[in-house]
C-alpha cells in the first residue's frame, strides 16, 4: 500500500510542473520494473494522479487570472465563452485532452486561464490516459533497457524543449490577444443590407463591462 501511496505523491508533484516535468508513462515504467507493482493497479493510481494534478495546475493558473487588467479578463472570458458554448467545440476540446500525444500542462494552463469547465476535461484526461498508460506498462520490459534514455530524453532532447517552450509562448500570447474584438461580428458594410444576429454579439460585448463593473464596485467599498 506504502509504494502506491508514493506513486501517488510523485505522480501529482510531476502534473503539478507548468512545464520541462518528466513524462508520467515513464515514471509509471519506472516503477513497475522497479517496484513490481500490480500493472492494472499501478495504471488506476496513474491516471488518478495525474488528472488531480494537472486539475490543481489549472485550477491555480486560474488563480491568477485577477493579476491581469480588466481588459485581458474579459478578453480571456470572451474566448472561453466561444469554446464551451458550443457542443462541437465542446466535444473536440474533450478529445483533444484524452488523446492528444502532446504535453499536457500547457492545455490546462490555457483551460484555467479561459475559465472552462475543468471537470470534464479532467476526466477526459484521466480516461484516456488509463489507455495510454496501459499500453506503455504493457511494453514495459521491452522499454527496460532503454529506460535511462527516455528519461534522458525527457529533459535533454532539443524538439522536447522546443515544443514545451513554443507552448508555454503560445498560453502567453492567449492572455494578450483581443478575443473581444476578435470574436465579436463585423460591422455589415453599407448597401449590404442586415446581418443575422450572432448568438455571441450579447455575451461578448457585455463581458468588458462586465469585468470593469465588477472591479468599479470592489473599488468604492
Amino acid at each position: 500500500m506504502t509504494d502506491y501511496l508514493v506513486v501517488l505523491a510523485v505522480v501529482f508533484a510531476v502534473n503539478l510542473l507548468p512545464a520541462f516535468g518528466p513524462p508520467t508513462w515513464a515514471v509509471l515504467v519506472f516503477f513497475h520494473l522497479h517496484g513490481h507493482l500490480y500493472p492494472a493497479a499501478l495504471v488506476a493510481v496513474g491516471a488518478l494522479a495525474a488528472g488531480c494534478g494537472r486539475y490543481t495546475l489549472a485550477w491555480g493558473t486560474r488563480r491568477l487570472r485577477g493579476r491581469l487588467s480588466a481588459q485581458r479578463q474579459a478578453s480571456l472570458h470572451a474566448a472561453g465563452h466561444y469554446l464551451s458554448s458550443h457542443r462541437a467545440r465542446s466535444v473536440l476540446g474533450l478529445a483533444l485532452f484524452a488523446l492528444s500525444p502532446l504535453p499536457s500542462a500547457q492545455p490546462f494552463e490555457a483551460a484555467g486561464l479561459l475559465q472552462v469547465p475543468l471537470a470534464p476535461i479532467t476526466v477526459s484526461f484521466s480516461v484516456g490516459r488509463l489507455v495510454s498508460y496501459s499500453l506503455y506498462i504493457g511494453a514495459a520490459s521491452l522499454a527496460e533497457d532503454s529506460l535511462t534514455t527516455m528519461f534522458g530524453s525527457a529533459f535533454t532532447s532539443p524538439a522536447g524543449v522546443a515544443l514545451q517552450i513554443g507552448m508555454l509562448v503560445a498560453v502567453a500570447l492567449l492572455a494578450r490577444i483581443d478575443w473581444v474584438s476578435r470574436l465579436m461580428p463585423r460591422s455589415p458594410r453599407p448597401g449590404r443590407g442586415t446581418v443575422e444576429s450572432s448568438p455571441f454579439v450579447v455575451p461578448i460585448s457585455a463581458f468588458r463591462g462586465r469585468v470593469t463593473g465588477s472591479e468599479s464596485r470592489g473599488g468604492t467599498r
